[in-house]
């Protein structure tokens, strides 16, 4: 199975992944339009940096519960 196929699976039949997938794609839109300005403010770089950890974190957690699904129902991960 695909990892693809897995988050799918886990969007649609895990509550915590699918929070943690909306809330990473919604860090993911607002660094990108702060990515877009010429100039950002220091209050600006401190929120884009603090912005940048909480998606990283997120991303850590999904990474963490695809591997717990693929160890509970792939037999190995495969």
């Amino acid at each position: 199975m695909r990892e693809e196929e897995i988050i799918e699976i886990l969007k649609r039949e895990n509550e915590e992944f699918r929070k943690l997938y909306e809330e990473h794609r919604q860090l993911d839109a607002l660094l990108d339009e702060m990515n877009k300005k010429y100039y950002l403010t220091a209050e600006e770089e401190i929120e884009k940096k603090r912005m940048q950890k909480e998606k990283l974190y997120k991303k850590d957690k999904m990474a963490e519960i695809i591997r717990q699904y693929k160890l509970t129902h792939l037999k190995g991960g495969n």
